[in-house]
């Protein structure tokens, strides 16, 4: 019969005539530590055969009836005890469910220098007082087996505790508050209708944190958290900003292998749709960073765009023939938009979703037609690729947020005006230029009011336009590379976010 790991101490009567005992009697002292102390043993860092004795013994707690074990550090007490790096490997735990129980080498030399003190002194016993509560009640014997089992089961994790590593997620300290808040700035504008939009001046914020070209910027298209700004990088990363208040970076995720080309908000700004050049597409959600969609393509992406009516629904090109649409639910694709071309360069919705554009690289030296295609959403249908005749790309297109009509980006250095009704007419007399282009995806839009046309260039400048009479209004120097993407806020007046090819962010007013 093997005796039990864990002796009980019922009577009280033992720990009050031990302080009245005569200290010259050691013998006395070594049989009622023995009887009274749970005895707890571990073997001391740096030597194999010497043990170091780590006591618990009962009190009596005024608050609530029963023993409680004294003697528990919580794992900030180790953390800020540097004196040696040998406490951590020395930790162990006891079973699912209680509180860790850590023996450190500090321990080990009070325990030491407490059983070598001389018999004249006072026996008494060492108190490792704690700043946590005590456990209630005292532990049972648990099993070997039991106790192997346990260890060998993952700990589990509170939902605020949550690691958000696995998830290739890094998080702000202040990233999860701020996130969900309603900016100050924000609130005396949401109840009101969108005033008149002036062209920024000031710069406000710089946000240098991106590593490599920043491709695509877009605010939250939710009123209310507005604040926060999307951004997709070559540097394999997206990052979300509090672009109004602080300027602060609030999440990184990282669910890319590879550089990070085109990414969307869903509707609801809890998510974030993302595709690259790893032919990956992730739907992440903001809060948590777990990827809610995942799946491969067969090709690089290089454009995304959520249905305007069906928020489960997007579209996705890239380095292909083939542009798909898929369906968040069932993970799958719902059709195949075929066309003879190489690759597409931008997707645009037209209103309510029953059409919509592509952008392609099909320019050849005699024949521009298949440049900007328009598609029947339902039927998978050409309706025309007879849109834009003249021999240049698109690399964006832009929709106007009140009249039916949208413009294209070209690499011919100017913007073409188009009806967003059949047959999508080029509008000859109005031409945006000015800016240059020059192989650079450089994105255009259209302010909120439908009366500024901004657009970034090659040379770092900023350009806006008048919309109605397509003149140069004023041009920015913002960035020393080229600026790709310009927009501005949906609800704040005269914000404006620019990014470069440098890995530059800038919020302008």
């Amino acid at each position: 019969m093997s005796s039990s790991l864990v002796a009980y101490d019922d009577s009280d009567s033992e720990a009050e005539t031990e302080k009245t005992e005569v200290p010259n009697s050691s013998s006395r002292q070594s049989s009622l530590l023995s009887s009274s102390v749970d005895h707890v043993q571990y073997f001391a860092p740096g030597s194999s055969g010497t043990k170091s004795t780590y006591e618990m013994h009962p009190t009596e707690n005024t608050g609530s009836s029963g023993t409680s074990a004294v003697g528990e550090d919580p794992p900030e007490h180790y953390a800020q005890n540097n004196n040696t790096d040998l406490t951590s490997p020395y930790c162990r735990r006891a079973y699912s469910g209680h509180t860790a129980l850590c023996v450190s080498y500090k321990n080990y030399e009070q325990t030491s220098s407490f059983s070598t003190n001389s018999g004249n002194a006072v026996s008494q016993k060492r108190i490792h007082k704690d700043s946590t509560g005590a456990i209630k009640g005292i532990r049972p014997y648990i099993p070997k087996r039991l106790r192997q089992e346990n260890s060998s089961m993952p700990e589990k994790k509170e939902p605020d505790q949550r690691d958000s590593s696995d998830y290739g997620v890094n998080l702000d300290v202040s990233g999860e508050q701020t996130s969900r808040k309603i900016s100050e700035l924000i609130k005396p504008y949401l109840g009101s209708k969108y005033k008149l939009t002036e062209v920024p001046k000031s710069l406000i914020f710089y946000m240098p944190k991106h590593s490599g070209p920043v491709n695509e910027i877009q605010w939250c298209p939710v009123r209310e958290q507005s604040h926060m700004l999307l951004s997709a990088s070559m540097d394999k990363t997206i990052k979300v900003w509090d672009a109004v208040d602080t300027g602060c970076c609030l999440k990184t995720y990282s669910c890319h292998s590879g550089a990070v080309r085109a990414a969307q908000w869903s509707s609801c700004g809890r998510r974030i749709l993302s595709g690259g050049f790893d032919s990956m597409l992730h739907l992440t959600d903001v809060e948590t960073g777990k990827q809610i969609f995942s799946s491969k393509n067969e090709f690089r992406i290089s454009a995304l765009k959520f249905h305007p009516t069906e928020s489960n629904i997007f579209i996705c090109g890239g380095f292909s023939p083939e542009v798909k649409a898929w369906d968040i639910r069932t993970s799958k694709v719902l059709r195949v938009y075929k066309a003879a071309v190489q690759q597409t360069l931008d997707i645009l919705f037209l209103p309510e979703g029953r059409e919509f554009l592509t952008s392609t690289d099909a320019v050849s030296r005699d024949s521009a037609d298949r440049t900007v295609i328009a598609w029947d959403f339902q039927s998978a249908a050409k309706i025309s690729n007879q849109i834009f005749h003249e021999r240049y790309t698109c690399p964006s297109l832009t929709l106007h947020p009140k009249e039916s009509v949208f413009v294209a980006q070209t690499n011919g250095n100017y913007m073409a005006l188009f009806s967003a009704q059949r047959p999508y007419r080029i509008n000859k007399k109005k031409r945006y230029e000015g800016h240059k282009v020059e192989g650079f995806a450089v994105g255009c839009e259209f302010s909120p009011d439908g009366t500024l046309l901004v657009t970034g260039s090659s040379d770092g400048k900023v350009f806006f336009y008048n919309y109605h009479t397509a003149r140069i209004i004023r041009t920015l120097s913002a960035h020393k590379e080229a600026c790709v993407s310009a927009i501005f806020h949906p609800v704040l007046p005269s914000l404006l976010a620019t990014c470069s090819w440098a890995g530059e962010i800038k919020i302008w007013q």
